[in-house]
């Protein structure tokens, strides 16, 4: 490090903290060391009574961390992401623009951090954020860093790490079927349970069509569904492997891209999810309907957020994919789905 004059400073890197005094109110410190000085900080000093200061000399080989933390910003920010305006001692924030749901690249953000001396943390990928929400930090660990692994980092990082997807308003129709419920001997209660999850992602419940166990009649409700425009299908009842249980059969046949009937996750084993053209079609287990969190709790805003899921995806849904049932659900601020 080397002294030079104050009034010459701005740019530089001070050497050393600054302590302010103000008798019998303050007295830590104003400036600490690693701060690149700007203009304006620069009368602050002079009051401080610092005419020369110490300052880092280093080459054009090497940046400050600001400038390092300036570079993982460029990185790592996708769609409906901003930034932290300030930058502080190497660490720069990562806040989501909209309500709306997480994308986390994983492998991305583990070659960021196996080049060393950079840190990067996020939030788990695939859950619902909020406006405002804070997603990540990366920061620069040492105070100047080589020049060449920021430019390393730049040059590996093919896709930005983290992005927000906004959430879609579906139309959405139901199709429900059994015996019990088309002939009122009991009360159908899933289309109460999946109002109520639909609105919460400001999807409209369009129609619930009753059907009796009868292929030809849940295939009828399901057309003429879509042909009032609904833009997903829910499928309820019938969905176990008992002979009776045609629903799943049911759903093959309007056609379209069968994904998954079966998935990793407890509660929700029984779940179907298919694609008829762009309409994604899911036959939802009874867990659904008692239970306070489920697959579909985990299918559903990725849908939305316009994913088309595939089997290799529905299959990763294991790793994480057991719910605990506590007695106070925390969910999404729980294990459940963090796979």
């Amino acid at each position: 490090m080397k002294t030079m004059k104050t009034v010459d400073a701005c740019g530089q890197i001070l050497a050393h903290d600054i302590t302010r005094i103000v008798p019998g109110e303050f007295k830590g410190v104003a400036f600490k060391k690693g701060h690149l000085i700007k203009e304006d900080d620069i009368p602050e000093l002079l009051k401080l009574g610092k005419d020369h200061i110490y300052i880092y000399e280093f080459d054009e080989s090497k940046v400050h961390e600001n400038q390092g933390a300036k570079i993982l910003g460029e990185i790592g920010k996708g769609k409906n992401v901003r930034l932290s305006e300030e930058i502080k001692e190497g660490k720069i924030n990562f806040y989501s623009e909209i309500d709306g749901y997480l994308r986390v690249n994983k492998e991305e953000l583990k070659k960021l951090n196996m080049l060393g001396e950079i840190s990067f943390g996020t939030l788990p990928g695939n859950i619902r954020v909020k406006k405002g929400d804070l997603l990540g930090g990366a920061r620069v660990i040492p105070l100047v860093v080589d020049k060449s692994k920021m430019e390393k980092a730049k040059a590996i990082i093919e896709k930005k790490i983290i992005s927000v997807d906004e959430l879609k308003k579906y139309r959405v129709g139901i199709v429900t079927t059994g015996n019990e419920v088309f002939h009122g001997r009991i009360k159908d209660k899933f289309g109460p349970v999946l109002r109520k999850k639909l609105e919460e992602y400001g999807s409209t419940f369009m129609e619930q069509i009753i059907v009796d166990d009868n292929r030809e009649n849940i295939k009828r409700a399901a057309r003429e569904l879509l042909e009032k425009g609904a833009e997903m299908l829910l499928f309820t009842g019938g969905m176990s492997v008992d002979p009776d249980d045609l629903t799943p059969s049911a759903i093959v046949e309007l056609g379209g891209e069968l994904i998954t009937y079966g998935t990793p996750v407890l509660p929700g084993s029984m779940f179907l999810l298919s694609y008829l053209g762009e309409v994604p079609v899911m036959g939802l287990p009874g867990c659904v309907m008692y239970t306070k969190r489920s697959i579909f709790d985990l299918i559903l805003p990725r849908v939305l957020a316009g994913e088309k899921l595939t089997f290799e995806q529905m299959a990763e849904l294991g790793y994480g994919g057991l719910c605990t049932d506590c007695e106070v659900c925390h969910f999404p601020n729980c294990n459940f789905g963090k796979n």
